[in-house]
C-alpha cells in the first residue's frame, strides 16, 4: 500500500506544479450495453463515437431538442457495443433520463454502476499511473496541468483508493483542488454547466463537438451558433478578487457603475498561485476580460477584474 503525507493546502498546492496531486472525486457512472449501443449512442451524443478505440475516452453533450444542456458527460468505450458514461454527481440520473426519453424499442440497456474514481493531476502523472486490471486510465485535460482519471469499481475494503494511488502522490484538499479548477477554467455540472446552458457559453463546443458526423439530438442550435462564430449573451470567464474579500458561491455579479447585474458566481477557491480569491461566473456580454466588476452578497461587496481562461498564475 502506498504511504503517502496528510492532507495539506501546501503540499498540494506543490504537487500539481512538480509532482502528483490526487484526490478522491464523486462520478455518476452509466453502462450502455446492447447491440445498437452505438449507433443509438451516435444519434444522442453531440461527439462522434464511430471511431472511437476500445478503451478510448471523449467527452459529449446530451442536448435537449432546443440545444440545451441535459448532461455533459465522458464516454468510453469498453467494447464492441459496449461503453461507460460519467458525468459529475447529481448528473447521471439526468443522463439516465436523457437516454431513456428517446431509447423506444432500440436494443441498449442503461444502468448505473457503482464505480469510484481518483484524479490525479501534476507532471509526474503520466509516469506514475498504473492502478492494476479492470480500472480505465483516462487522461484529461485542464489548461495547464496534465493528468488522469483512475475509473473503475471500487477495491475490497480501500474506501480511500490507496491501492490506486502512485508513489510520492499528495491527496488534495478540497481548497486547492477547486482553485486548480478554476485556474484551468474547467466547467462543471450543476454548477457552470446547468439544464438552461448553451455549450457555447461556457466554452464547450470545441471539446465536445463533432460537425464532421451526422445528425444528433439538438443539433440545429449548436450548428446555427457556430456558423454565426459563436456570438452568445453569455460567457463563462474567471474573476479575481481583489481586495481580499471571500465572496460566496452564488454572489451577484455587478457592472461597475451599479447599473446592471450581469451574472454571478458559480465556483470559489483561494488561489495559491495569485494570493487572491477566484471565481467562475457566466456574464453577460456587457462585460468581458479587462472589466472592472463589483461582486455583492449579504453582508459584503467587492472588486473583481474579469479574466479571460485559463487565468495566468504567478
Amino acid at each position: 500500500m502506498t504511504t503517502v503525507p496528510d492532507p495539506d493546502d501546501g503540499a498540494a498546492e506543490r504537487a500539481f506544479d512538480d509532482g502528483v496531486a490526487a484526490r478522491v472525486t464523486p462520478r455518476d457512472v452509466l453502462s450502455v450495453v446492447g447491440p445498437d449501443a452505438e449507433s443509438y449512442l451516435q444519434g444522442q451524443c453531440s461527439q462522434d463515437l464511430v471511431g472511437l478505440a476500445t478503451g478510448a475516452a471523449t467527452e459529449a453533450l446530451l442536448l435537449s431538442p432546443q440545444g440545451k444542456v441535459d448532461a455533459y458527460v465522458r464516454v468510453v468505450r469498453t467494447g464492441d457495443d459496449a461503453f461507460v458514461l460519467d458525468c459529475d454527481p447529481g448528473g447521471g440520473d439526468d443522463a439516465r433520463a436523457r437516454l431513456e426519453r428517446f431509447r423506444l424499442r432500440t436494443k441498449v440497456d442503461v444502468d448505473p454502476l457503482d464505480w469510484v474514481c481518483l484524479a490525479l493531476r501534476g507532471p509526474r502523472v503520466a509516469a506514475t499511473a498504473s492502478p492494476g486490471p479492470g480500472v480505465l486510465v483516462l487522461p484529461v485535460d485542464w489548461p495547464g496541468w496534465s493528468g488522469v482519471d483512475l475509473l473503475g469499481p471500487p477495491p475490497p475494503d480501500d474506501p480511500e483508493l490507496e491501492t490506486w494511488l502512485p508513489p510520492g502522490a499528495v491527496r488534495c484538499p478540497s481548497g486547492p483542488w477547486e482553485a486548480a479548477r478554476i485556474e484551468a477554467g474547467v466547467p462543471v455540472g450543476g454548477r457552470e454547466v446547468t439544464s438552461t446552458t448553451i455549450a457555447a457559453e461556457v466554452g464547450l463546443v470545441e471539446r465536445t463537438v463533432s460537425f464532421t458526423k451526422g445528425c444528433f439530438t439538438g443539433q440545429e442550435l449548436v450548428a446555427r451558433l457556430d456558423s454565426r462564430g459563436s456570438n452568445v449573451a453569455r460567457h463563462l470567464w474567471g474573476l479575481v478578487v481583489v481586495d481580499g474579500s471571500r465572496p460566496p458561491v452564488g454572489a451577484a455579479v455587478w457592472t461597475s457603475d451599479g447599473a446592471h447585474e450581469v451574472g454571478s458566481l458559480s465556483s470559489v477557491a483561494h488561489s495559491a498561485h495569485l494570493g487572491v480569491e477566484v471565481a467562475l461566473a457566466t456574464l453577460h456580454r456587457r462585460v468581458g476580460p479587462g472589466d472592472r466588476v463589483e461582486v455583492r452578497w449579504d453582508g459584503g461587496t467587492a472588486p473583481a477584474d474579469v479574466a479571460a481562461l485559463p487565468l495566468a498564475r504567478t
